[in-house]
């Protein structure tokens, strides 16, 4: 038994040493409703730059904007891509929102589930 253990373990192993980190990341942009948060996922999916955009109901941002404090409820679109389209989605997203400054920052992805990595590179082309 420990014997299938040991090459199940090798097998991950190499399948997680295969991912290089940073290749993908996740981009955050807020958004003022359900209906801009439809556009802008269904947009960016379409258009094959994202694989997968999560909305995130129910947040809250405090901010200053024009030298006022302002309190605003919206929704979070977390999106998924690769790296290199990140200026891509950014332009996408200032193209397509209505916002006078869209907020779009990302992170890279240092690591995650070996198949879902290897989905968005099929699914958002180099």
């Amino acid at each position: 038994m420990s014997g299938v253990f040991h090459v199940l373990r090798r097998h991950i192993s190499a399948m997680a040493s295969q991912y290089t980190a940073g290749t993908f990341s996740m981009a955050f942009v807020t958004v003022p409703n359900e209906e801009v948060a439809a556009k802008l996922s269904r947009g960016l999916v379409e258009n094959k730059l994202a694989a997968c955009v999560n909305v995130i109901p129910g947040i809250k941002s405090v901010y200053e904007w024009q030298g006022k404090i302002e309190e605003d409820g919206e929704l979070m679109l977390m999106i998924k891509t690769r790296t290199a389209k990140v200026s891509d989605v950014a332009k996408f997203v200032r193209e397509n929102h209505p916002y006078e400054v869209a907020e779009v920052i990302s992170t890279p992805i240092e690591n995650g589930n070996p198949p879902y990595l290897e989905w968005i590179g099929k699914t958002v082309p180099e």
